[in-house]
């Protein structure tokens, strides 16, 4: 494996990665080391309002309208990426945090002023599980920045992967504007 983490970076969901977990995902990876990753699907919103899901994990209900977010097939505690680096359990990248601690999830869907996201599950991956995936060409890396990870942007895995493209063929073929659309080329 090799000795750089790829904690804080986007992995993108290549068409042939082949695991309908993933079809058209753009994860965020909060944990990478020896013995695995970890990481959360920024694009899935579920059906289910935050309302809707404190009702069954909290004695106070919130009022808060935004989805839970699917974030991948393993069941695992509710966890938070917010904005607020007094709220932080831990650092993510600059100015998005973590947090798993009910109270503290409690605290960020009672408010309005910080950026947040509740998601339910994870992407979780066995010790060399994901370098594998990423040398059969799974998986697209590209470094995550807080505005893509807070977007409600429903074509994420669109405009995450045309950033990508676009910044492909700038560096490797040294052009200085790629046009939106070809065809004005």
């Amino acid at each position: 494996m090799t000795e750089e983490t790829l904690k804080g970076q986007l992995l993108i969901a290549v068409p042939r990665l082949g695991d309908s977990n993933f079809t058209r995902t753009v994860v965020l990876m909060l944990e990478h080391d020896e013995e695995g990753a970890l990481g959360v699907v920024l694009n899935r919103p579920s059906n289910t309002s935050i309302a809707d899901l404190w009702e069954q994990v909290c004695e106070e209900p919130c009022d808060c309208q935004l989805p839970v977010n699917l974030g991948g097939p393993v069941a695992g505690p509710l966890i938070a990426l917010h904005g607020d680096s007094g709220l932080s359990e831990s650092d993510i990248l600059p100015g998005v945090y973590m947090a798993t601690e009910k109270e503290t999830l409690d605290q960020l869907v009672r408010q309005s002023q910080t950026k947040f996201l509740i998601f339910s599950g994870y992407a979780g991956w066995a010790a060399g599980q994901l370098e594998s995936e990423l040398d059969a060409g799974g998986w697209l890396i590209r470094p995550a920045r807080d505005a893509v990870v807070f977007s409600r942007d429903e074509n994420l895995w669109e405009a995450v992967g045309q950033e990508f493209t676009t910044d492909l063929f700038k560096s490797t073929l040294n052009i200085k504007h790629i046009p939106d659309d070809p065809s004005q080329n």
